[in-house]
């Protein structure tokens, strides 16, 4: 066990290095996203809600494409853009842009 633990330690993507604590403080983006789900849709930014979609989604690619592969940045962004494309949805839907379709197929 200690053997296993010394070899993370000194990994290429352990704790040691910036492939292990950048995903460790992008958590705080799913945090935040996670706290903000019981607010009313009013206080959410849609135009920062599309940036950090496109932001994790960026950053997603980026960690498939990194040598060594940083599963970890990957789980976090993809957390991340769930969380973000749920609050992008609430947002739509407090603006109206999710509910036009079924108010128009309501008149016909």
């Amino acid at each position: 066990m200690a053997s296993a633990f010394r070899a993370f330690l000194n990994s290429p993507v352990g704790p040691k290095t910036t492939h292990f604590w950048g995903p460790v403080a992008n958590w705080g983006f799913v945090a935040a996203g996670l706290a903000d789900m019981n607010k009313p849709p009013e206080m959410i930014s849609g135009n920062m809600t599309a940036a950090m979609c496109v932001y994790s989604a960026l950053f997603m690619r980026f960690a498939w494409m990194v040598q060594p592969r940083n599963y970890l940045l990957l789980a976090c962004h993809a957390s991340n853009e769930t969380v973000q494309l749920y609050q992008l949805s609430r947002w739509a839907k407090g603006n109206g842009y999710l509910s036009e379709k079924k108010e128009e197929a309501a008149s016909k």
